[in-house]
């Protein structure tokens, strides 16, 4: 739902009277699907909340049809947990839901004034969620969108779920496959994602991550941060599906690129790309599935030697045809031909930037603006050539099949130092001595490596900083003292 100010002065809804009964009088909210407003029931004196679906339904009889179904069947349903249905009706081009009022806000405006809520607050809100959706189960009925923008709490604190019925009814018109949120990317289960079926266990799945939402103030699986992951079972073999946001899609269609790129190579194996694209208010990436097992020293020897061959593929300058993110985070690749001004400009002052944003201290920032200015003394001998980076080379972007097949995934490719991919394998583990010894074997890195790969992971740290908080600002401060400390600042 968004802010409704601006829709006030010229709504022609405001004073129109549905089936010569409910007044309509103040917007209280509008998304995607339908309006709410502030209402009077004229006949009883009473105050309503009047959901009005979108005029696009209008012409939509299985719409129409289903939403007169689904609202009679909650009308039905009687628990404190729930908002009342009282009446549906069609006027005109208007399909609407006359609702109980509820004096108050949703659970995500809660959320938003007062951040994550400790167990006991957790456990209140989530005892009549569960006990209205055990209701509604018991009668056969799924809410398909539980999230905290459906959770209502009133000014005396009761709680209850809103929208019961209505993404059914939407999911089953013929207008969804083109026009229609059909629940939201952080929230859904997996079988919501893979086939679009839902069922109690479904609602159930969605309270556990409201649950974590709560406790944390943000959720597990983040449709504008992080994708959620799911093995698909097809007609031709499971695939790698990987759902995120709509806002994603860029990302998705840059990472399948990126895995072009690094195919092309014939260096290092990775997953075949088998298509992107966008449903809703979700976008996806679909890949070969990798039955992946323990290697073997072997297999991260080979690793080494492929990731050497990788970096042997170069570019007349630095970056890359487009820009991409790391983890969720975008990163800026337009071509630089001078290496330690694209590190300073393109990767380290994005996020200083995004640090400052969110409120970081002036020591840290202080100190990596400092650093910046310094970045060019860590190369007065040393000229890196442009390879083909991985660009996110830690330990979980790595594995080995079943025939001891070292694979790659999840990049964030560019054209840069190739100790940049190297100094990643160090900062979270899960690159042994074989892996090292064979990539040094196939080309040695230069002796100083080993003082820039605090300053490449520095990136790394800063990323994770502004993504997670927590102690990595100060593990930033100290790997900035650390290098200002070996150039003697």
């Amino acid at each position: 739902m968004c802010s409704v100010e601006a829709y006030q002065q010229s709504d022609p809804l405001l004073g129109a009277v549905l089936d010569g009964r409910y007044r309509v009088d103040a917007m209280i909210a509008t998304g995607g699907m339908s309006a709410v407003y502030r209402g009077l029931d004229l006949r009883l004196d009473r105050p309503v909340a009047l959901k009005i679906m979108d005029s696009r339904y209008a012409g939509d009889n299985q719409f129409l049809t289903r939403f007169q179904r689904e609202a009679r069947a909650v009308a039905r349903l009687k628990d404190p947990g729930l908002v009342a249905v009282y009446d549906q009706g069609i006027d005109g081009q208007q399909a609407f839901l006359v609702m109980e009022l509820i004096e108050g806000g949703t659970l995500r405006e809660l959320l938003r004034e007062r951040g994550p809520m400790p167990p006991h607050a957790v456990a209140a809100v989530l005892r009549p969620v569960l006990g209205g959706l055990a209701v509604a189960h018991s009668a056969g009925l799924v809410h398909r969108d539980i999230k905290p923008e459906n959770v209502l709490i009133s000014d005396g604190g009761d709680v209850k779920i809103a929208d019961f019925g209505l993404v059914r009814a939407v999911a089953e018109a013929k207008i969804t496959s083109t026009s229609v949120i059909l629940g939201t990317a952080a929230y859904l289960s997996p079988e919501q994602v893979s086939t679009g079926d839902a069922g109690p266990r479904s609602d159930v799945y969605s309270v556990g991550i409201l649950a974590y939402e709560l406790l944390t103030g943000v959720t597990p699986f983040n449709g504008d941060a992080a994708a959620q992951s799911l093995r698909w079972e097809s007609a031709a073999g499971p695939l790698f599906v990987k759902i995120a946001a709509a806002s994603r899609r860029a990302g998705f269609d840059a990472e399948a690129a990126g895995l072009a790129d690094l195919a092309s190579a014939a260096a290092v194996s990775v997953p075949a790309v088998l298509g992107t694209g966008a449903r809703g208010e979700l976008s996806f990436i679909a890949l070969e599935w990798l039955d992946l097992a323990a290697g073997s020293r072997a297999a991260e020897a080979r690793l080494g030697e492929r990731l050497a061959m990788l970096h042997r593929v170069v570019a007349p300058a630095f970056g890359w045809h487009r820009d991409n993110t790391i983890g969720p985070t975008p990163q800026v690749n337009h071509w630089m031909t001078d290496w330690p001004a694209f590190f300073v400009q393109r990767r380290l002052l994005p996020q200083l930037g995004l640090a400052e944003r969110r409120g970081e201290g002036s020591a840290l920032l202080d100190a990596g603006h400092e650093l910046c200015d310094q970045v060019p003394l860590f190369f007065s001998s040393y000229r890196p050539v442009p390879s083909l980076l991985h660009g996110d080379l830690w330990g979980g972007n790595w594995g080995v099949d079943r025939l001891d097949r070292p694979y790659v995934f999840d990049p964030a490719v560019y054209y840069g130092d190739r100790e940049a991919d190297l100094a990643m394998t160090h900062l979270f583990g899960g690159f042994g001595p074989p892996f090292h010894a064979a990539y040094q074997a196939s080309w040695p890195l230069d002796p100083a490596a080993g003082t820039r790969r605090t300053l490449y992971n520095l990136y790394h740290v800063l990323n994770h900083a502004n993504l997670f908080g927590g102690g990595y600002a100060a593990q930033a401060l100290a790997m900035i003292r650390r290098l200002q400390a070996e150039i003697g600042h």
